[in-house]
């Protein structure tokens, strides 16, 4: 019986392939995954580079990660299905990566690197009927065949049987053989010159053998060194989770404290303008109180000179000598009468009221992180003595 190793691709693998292919491009780039891949609510999947160029493109105010302004987040479409996908102040560094589409990418390029006949691409084919595999196992003649040389050709009178029930039955027959390799050194059937003579059949079926062992060793410590990376990656994605955690309760920390900050500011502010419109209304109240006192003088005087004027032209001599008397008098005390003061030079000044916040403005600036304090350190209330020496100290006495 002639047979021949021929070579032919597996179609159905193939298109297989080739629809794996398809379902792995990203709808931006119309190319395979780049890694990192993300996934979107809507359980479609991008590239994050291709991601974040939409994000960009839909958010053009949005700031880039490496800004210390604090973004509120955006919203994009997503380019398979329109499904809005609204995003935190993390962009799409805030979405989740799909692994398991890396993972088949990475098997995918695998696969696709190895040659193009490959063992699982190998078949025997009858060298008679160059279409048909080798599928039987002749018994009488002790060679694989095809299903025609059984119906027509030369073992159509010959007993056959499936080839995969003679693979299974040689290799029970190849495991019996084994207790021959295990034994110790002082065996001579153990040296190498016995295993060079030995049955050529036997000697190949226990190398055989020994490559399988050694293939499923090797195999194993993949798979359990790629277990080892897997957890070694699940164990600094956690880190990253809680480094970004940790930011956040800092972050939120920080801005507490500045605001109880802003509000001391903002409660001193008060107080201090508080002082300054006491200051001001008791100045106002004073000069006004002096205004209403000289107009009534002046309103008094006025009426008094119009009242002189008028006796000045009343023609009965009798009737204006008995009155000039009294307005004599009248203007006499009116002219002793002694007004009030006038505010002193400088009165209307405002200057004390003048506030130095360079020292405090320069103390602001020093302010930084300290490493060995604690977040959750309760704040120090400010001494309600210190500075309470307000304008009112400063502010000089009336008079």
């Amino acid at each position: 019986m002639n047979f021949t190793v021929g070579f032919k691709p597996l179609l159905g693998d193939a298109h297989s392939m080739d629809n794996l292919e398809k379902q792995l491009i990203c709808p931006i780039c119309l190319e395979m995954f780049s890694k990192p891949v993300v996934i979107l609510p809507c359980q479609h999947n991008l590239c994050r580079k291709c991601a974040n160029d939409v994000f960009q493109a839909s958010n053009p105010l949005w700031q880039s990660r490496g800004s210390t302004t604090v973004s509120s987040g955006g919203r994009f479409r997503c380019p398979s299905c329109r499904h809005e996908v609204v995003l935190d102040r993390h962009g799409v560094y805030g979405l989740q990566r799909n692994l398991l589409v890396e993972n088949i990418i990475d098997i995918y390029k695998q696969e696709s690197s190895r040659p193009l006949h490959s063992k699982a691409e190998q078949h025997l084919m009858c060298e008679e009927h160059e279409e048909e595999k080798i599928n039987i196992y002749c018994l009488s003649c002790e060679v694989p065949t095809c299903s025609l040389c059984k119906v027509f050709g030369a073992h159509k009178d010959c007993e056959v049987a499936p080839l995969p029930t003679i693979y299974k039955r040689q290799k029970k027959q190849d495991l019996t053989l084994l207790p021959r390799l295990e034994c110790s050194g002082t065996n001579p059937s153990c040296s190498l010159d016995f295993l060079r003579s030995s049955d050529p059949p036997i000697l190949a079926s226990q190398n055989s053998k020994i490559i399988d062992s050694e293939l499923s060793d090797g195999i194993a410590m993949l798979v359990a060194g790629n277990d080892r990376v897997q957890a070694v990656i699940t164990q600094m994605e956690e880190v990253c989770q809680t480094i970004e955690d940790n930011s956040r309760r800092q972050k939120q920390l920080l801005n507490q404290r500045f605001e109880s900050l802003c509000a001391v500011l903002e409660e001193r502010k008060g107080e201090l303008l508080q002082a300054l419109a006491r200051e001001q209304e008791e100045k106002l109240q004073r000069v006004r109180g002096l205004i209403r006192q000289y107009g009534d003088h002046l309103e008094a005087s006025s009426k008094l000179v119009e009242s002189a004027i008028q006796s000045m032209e009343e023609p009965q001599m009798a009737l204006y000598l008995q009155q000039a008397k009294e307005l004599i008098n009248k203007v006499g005390a009116m002219s002793k009468v002694e007004l009030a003061g006038r505010p002193e030079p400088g009165y209307e000044s405002m200057e004390q009221f003048t506030v130095s916040v360079e020292h405090v403005a320069e103390m602001l600036r020093t302010i930084d992180f300290q490493p060995g304090a604690s977040g959750e350190e309760e704040e120090v209330a400010p001494d309600g003595d210190e500075g309470s020496a307000g304008p009112e100290e400063e502010r000089p006495d009336g008079p």
